[in-house]
């Protein structure tokens, strides 16, 4: 008989919310107060065709070169502290970050650093041969073919989900890069490995789903993204989003100690409804999350707590950011 032994809350913050976001974020993270996991989400769906540009210019390029140059300030702290770290960094080329940080960690000389990277969502190559074999690419508004515009696309990456996240984790992994990861899903990853979830068990994967929404804007969930701008005190140094996690598929929404912002109903609200699309049915790929099922409460200053989450097993096909 196999026993699984999970922890019993685990803190996990989100420091970036966008290529080229602040290194303060990170930063502040990683000083200011104990975290288990830190998450960087960098891609929008414009930046994948930026980043393919640019790899067609240099195959060396094609990754978010702030966050290597960020973790050469934080990774020894990291290590200190315990802390792991999950970005989706590694734009359309995990392999050229993967290179990158392994260089700064020689020249850290750091022992012991574990990287993992995730592939297979680049399919920008593969389009024909997919095509051919039957694979169906439609407009998800229009519902419109590819076939007209496939001479002209320069980008078309899957969003992957979670599983190969924990996969990593799991190996041993201090840093995972990845490249079109979902946003919510570098959260998932973690919660997956740390408390041994099902991959079935849809309720507890919408908890980290919904999770990972909150958190992946950084702190327009502290407050930035907040229509009462007045009640948030000290924006300078507004405090970036820690959810700390339960096995049962609760978490609270918070900020470390002595930072600026504000974590309310509203804030965290004001987030949720941000970039929905069907409440009832947010899709990804590890899982459908039900928005309308989700309780707030206020859980003390500046403290959420979340719970009663349902979800639904997610759909059969997978979503593709194409440009």
């Amino acid at each position: 008989m196999e026993i699984w032994m999970t922890k019993q809350m685990v803190r996990i913050a989100n420091g970036q919310g966008f290529w080229g976001d602040s290194l303060l974020g990170p930063i502040r993270l990683v000083e200011e107060g104990p975290l288990d996991y830190l998450t960087l989400d960098y891609l929008a769906e414009v930046t994948m065709s930026i980043m393919q540009k640019l790899k067609s210019r240099d195959p060396n390029a094609g990754y978010a070169t702030d966050f290597v140059e960020m973790l050469r300030r934080i990774l020894p702290r990291c290590k200190e502290k315990g802390i792991k770290v999950v970005a989706n960094a590694g734009g359309v080329n995990p392999r050229g970050c993967l290179e990158a940080i392994r260089k700064v960690v020689g020249e850290l000389k750091l022992k012991g650093v574990k990287v993992g990277i995730v592939e297979g969502d680049d399919i920008l190559a593969r389009l024909p041969e997919l095509m051919k074999s039957g694979e169906k690419f439609t407009n998800l508004d229009s519902g419109a073919s590819i076939d007209s515009v496939l001479p002209r696309l320069t980008s078309a990456n899957v969003y992957i989900g979670a599983k190969p996240i924990a996969e990593a984790l799991a190996q041993g992994a201090d840093v995972v890069i990845t490249g079109r990861a979902t946003d919510p899903s570098i959260v998932v990853g973690p919660l997956l490995h740390e408390f041994g979830w099902s991959l079935d068990d849809y309720d507890k994967l919408a908890a980290g789903t919904i999770m990972g929404h909150i958190l992946e804007c950084g702190p327009q969930c502290t407050g930035g993204n907040y229509t009462h701008w007045r009640d948030v005190k000290d924006f300078a140094r507004i405090g970036y989003p820690v959810s700390e996690a339960r096995p049962d598929g609760t978490f609270t929404i918070t900020k470390h100690m002595g930072t600026g912002g504000l974590v309310n109903v509203e804030t965290v609200t004001s987030q949720l409804l941000y970039e929905m699309g069907d409440p009832k049915r947010y899709l990804g790929p590890d899982c459908i999350a039900d928005f309308t099922t989700i309780q707030l409460e206020q859980d003390g200053t500046n403290r959420v707590k979340v719970h009663g989450i349902k979800g639904n097993a997610p759909t059969p096909t997978y979503k593709v950011s194409m440009s």
